[in-house]
C-alpha cells in the first residue's frame, strides 16, 4: 500500500537550518551561523525530514553528506532563500529607517566594535545597526549583509577588501594579579620562564590561524619553546580568555587590537611591556559586497569604522 504524498507546508525555521548545514557541511557550523545551540540544528533537521518523508542528510562520525533527495531539495532551496532575503532587505529600507547589517565574529564584536558602537548611535540616531556575530565567514556577496568585518590573511579575502589593521598578540593579566606580583604575593613574571609558575589561558580552537595566537607560538618567538605553565586552561573564544585575565585567574595571550583601550585605561596589564608584543601575519579587514556603499548610511558606517580603525593602528604602532 501507497503512503499518501504529506501536503502541510513545511515550517521555515528547519528549511533554514537544512540549508545551513547543507552548505557548510556541519552542524555545529550551521549552529554558529544561526546562533542556536547544534541539538536544536539536529532537531529541526528531523522535523523536515520527517515533513517531507525523506532522508535529507547523512549523518557521519567526522562529516555530513547530502543524500540524491537533499542535493535535489537544496538546489530549489538555495536560489529562492536568495531571493527572499534580497526582499526583505529592500522592504526594510523602504520602510523609513536606516538599517546596516554588519556581519563579524563574536570577539571582534564584543571587544572592538560594540564597545565604540554608542558614539556612532548618538551622532546617526535615524539609523539602526545590526549585527551578526559568527565564527564562520559570510559570503561576500550574500544580500543580508551590508559589510563584513573579518579576520584572516590577505590571500583569503576579495580583491575590494581594505586593511583596517594588522594584528599583534601580548601576554596580559589584570591590575590585582600585577599587584600580587610586585607584592610578593604571586609567583614572578618577568621573562617567559617564570610563565612556568602562571595558569595560561589558551584559545581552543584547531583551525589554522589559530596556531598564530598560541602560547607555542608566543614562546617560540620569545626563545622559550619548552616552557610549560603550571596549569592550562582552555576557553573557546578570545573574549573569554580576556574575561579570564580581567578576573585575575591567569595570563591571557591576547589580540593587542582588541584590548588596545583596556590596556590604555589600565583595565589590563602588559607584564613584558611591549617586549612581549608578537605580530602575525594576519589581519582584520573591511569587506563591503557589491553596492552596498553606494547607501549612504552604509558608507557612513564604514567610514566610521575606518576612522576608528586609524586610532587602533595609532595604538599598534603601525605607520600605515
Amino acid at each position: 500500500m501507497n503512503t499518501p504524498l504529506r501536503r502541510r507546508p513545511l515550517s521555515v525555521g528547519p528549511i533554514r537550518a537544512f540549508e545551513a548545514v547543507s552548505r557548510h557541511l556541519s552542524f555545529r557550523a550551521a549552529a554558529d551561523e544561526l546562533s542556536l545551540t547544534q541539538s536544536a540544528i539536529s532537531r529541526q533537521i528531523q522535523a523536515l525530514e520527517d515533513d517531507m518523508g525523506a532522508t535529507l542528510l547523512l549523518r557521519g562520525t567526522r562529516k555530513v553528506e547530502l543524500t540524491a533527495e537533499g542535493a535535489m531539495f537544496l538546489r530549489a532551496l538555495a536560489p529562492s532563500l536568495a531571493r527572499i532575503d534580497a526582499s526583505v532587505q529592500q522592504v526594510r529600507q523602504s520602510l523609513g529607517r536606516k538599517v546596516v547589517s554588519v556581519n563579524t565574529f563574536a570577539s571582534f564584536a564584543s571587544l572592538w566594535l560594540l564597545p565604540q558602537m554608542e558614539a556612532f548611535q548618538r551622532e546617526h540616531p535615524e539609523m539602526d545597526i545590526r549585527v551578526s556575530a559568527s565564527d564562520v565567514i559570510a559570503n561576500a556577496n550574500d544580500p543580508e549583509f551590508d559589510l563584513i568585518l573579518r579576520y584572516t590573511s590577505q590571500e583569503k579575502v576579495p580583491p575590494n577588501a581594505r586593511r583596517l589593521f594588522g594584528e599583534v598578540i601580548t601576554p596580559v593579566i589584570s591590575p590585582w594579579l600585577a599587584e600580587q606580583i610586585r607584592n610578593g604575593q604571586a609567583p614572578p613574571l618577568s621573562t617567559p620562564e617564570h610563565l612556568a609558575q602562571h595558569t595560561l589561558t589558551e584559545e581552543d580552537d584547531y583551525r589554522p590561524t589559530a596556531e598564530f595566537l598560541s602560547w607555542r607560538h608566543w614562546l617560540a618567538q620569545q626563545g622559550a619553546p619548552d616552557v610549560q605553565p603550571r596549569r592550562w586552561l582552555y576557553l573557546n573564544f578570545t573574549y573569554q580568555q580576556v574575561q579570564s585575565a580581567l578576573a585575575g585567574q591567569g595570563v591571557a595571550l591576547a589580540r593587542l587590537p582588541l584590548v588596545a583601550e583596556q590596556l590604555e585605561r589600565g583595565d589590563l596589564v602588559e607584564p613584558f611591556g611591549p617586549a612581549g608584543r608578537v605580530a602575525t601575519h594576519l589581519a582584520y579587514w573591511l569587506i563591503t559586497p557589491a553596492g552596498s556603499r553606494s547607501r549612504k548610511e552604509v558608507d557612513e558606517f564604514c567610514s566610521w569604522v575606518e576612522q576608528r580603525s586609524a586610532q587602533t593602528r595609532l595604538a599598534l604602532g603601525e605607520t600605515a
